[in-house]
């Protein structure tokens, strides 16, 4: 089962599985896409056996709308955190936009240290908290889309379209260098995660009171072309045996009367295994 949650602010991604797992009675539940405790909106939690999509759905791009503070910089990259400095600043409203665009397509991003990626088995931020010095690790990440929404005082807010393992953080405090000052961020909501929307999503006292519906699996794959396949094929494929297809796509989600069975990817020509689906699917 997958649903579209609406991450609540002051609590962890951790503490909404865990809310869940609790209320489906269920430890096989994981979440696509880490929010920070100040963070909201949309988590999609996988339960069960589609807990196996889980890396499909957290490749998704993601949209934000995002409120930066001017002029200061915390520990932690956000409001919650300690003052490490304070500036002035003095920018306009095309300046900014200016500098938004500047961060169109792909770049290297650095790691913030306040963040769960591990070094050498241990979490950066546990390397923050007993004070451990770290070489802190970049990534190329792509922003298809950025936006001016409001500026007013020392508040922006924009609206952003970006790539799996993107830090809104790191890329408040690079706006905030090129603007010529410091950022914080004051506030942050995912709007949108692959087709998935917030005003889709369901709080955690919708799912408490069962006031939900998951998001069908035929929808989830629905970004895959599809291969029907026939009753020989059909239970090669529960086997796990590679398959030979005429068709030339990367990865492919194979049906059997009209239900999901699994997802294979071509190597070399060749089909295989990627995500078996555990569909109850019955033979004539």
């Amino acid at each position: 089962m997958i649903i579209n949650v609406c991450k609540e602010k002051n609590m962890t991604s951790r503490d909404v599985v865990n809310i869940i797992s609790k209320h489906l009675h269920t430890k096989k539940v994981g979440h696509t896409g880490t929010l920070d405790p100040l963070a909201t909106g949309v988590l999609l939690i996988c339960t069960n056996h589609d807990t196996k999509l889980v890396d499909i759905l957290t490749s998704k791009n993601k949209e934000y709308i995002a409120t930066m503070r001017l002029g200061l910089q915390t520990d932690t990259g956000d409001i919650t955190g300690n003052i490490l400095k304070k500036a002035s600043y003095e920018v306009t409203s095309d300046q900014i936009i200016k500098v938004l665009n500047s961060f169109l397509g792909s770049s290297i991003q650095t790691v913030p240290l306040y963040s769960a990626v591990k070094i050498n088995g241990k979490k950066l931020y546990e390397y923050a908290r007993t004070g451990e010095e770290v070489t802190l690790p970049t990534r190329e990440i792509n922003i298809s889309s950025i936006e001016l929404l409001d500026y007013h005082d020392d508040l922006i807010k924009f609206k952003t379209t970006v790539s799996k393992g993107t830090y809104i953080r790191s890329l408040i405090e690079d706006i905030g260098k090129n603007l010529g000052t410091l950022a914080t961020m004051e506030d942050l909501v995912r709007t949108k995660q692959g087709r998935y929307k917030i005003e889709d999503s369901y709080t955690l006292e919708d799912i408490k009171n069962n006031n939900y519906i998951p998001i069908p699996l035929n929808v989830v794959l629905e970004d895959y072309p599809r291969y029907n396949l026939n009753e020989n094929e059909y239970f090669k494929v529960k086997n796990g045996s590679k398959m030979f297809l005429n068709i030339d796509d990367k990865i492919v989600t194979l049906l059997y009367n009209n239900k999901p069975i699994a997802l294979y990817r071509k190597e070399n020509d060749i089909y295989r295994v990627y995500k078996m689906l555990e569909v109850n699917t019955e033979t004539n």
